[in-house]
């Protein structure tokens, strides 16, 4: 039996780690407020979820790549920090469904350039810069 509760699809397979989904923002019975936090709710949660998953020996941090949409086809990808507002947005502009993906990839850190130490500031012994 259907869970009426469940806001969205699933398009995501075992082999496939990545949510994939349409969510509805209007259903029969439900006031639209309380779909969209389930919307969110639904796409926090995953996310959480995911970063608790170990880690590989060689991997740094669970990266994410994300795509948002009004459907699949029409889904662009955008940064992890933009899924909530383009869904709040969304709802604002009276849409009727959204498409989030969100894939979770392998992350590693680059290591930061050591500078020599030729380049760092010179140093004026002479000068005092503070004040008197």
């Amino acid at each position: 039996m259907h869970d009426q509760r469940l806001a969205g699809v699933a398009k995501s397979g075992p082999h496939n780690p990545g949510m994939r989904k349409t969510y509805p923002l209007h259903m029969e019975g439900r006031h639209p407020d309380r779909v969209l936090d389930a919307i969110k709710h639904d796409v926090r949660k995953y996310l959480k979820r995911e970063r608790r998953r170990p880690l590989p020996a060689e991997v740094d941090f669970w990266d994410f790549q994300c795509k948002f949409g009004l459907d699949a086809q029409a889904a662009l990808p955008v940064h992890l920090s933009e899924v909530i507002p383009s869904i709040d947005a969304a709802a604002k502009a009276q849409a009727t469904q959204v498409y989030v993906e969100i894939i979770t990839s392998h992350g590693k850190r680059k290591p930061r350039p050591v500078l020599p130490e030729d380049a760092s500031l010179p140093m004026d012994d002479n000068k005092n810069d503070l004040p008197e």
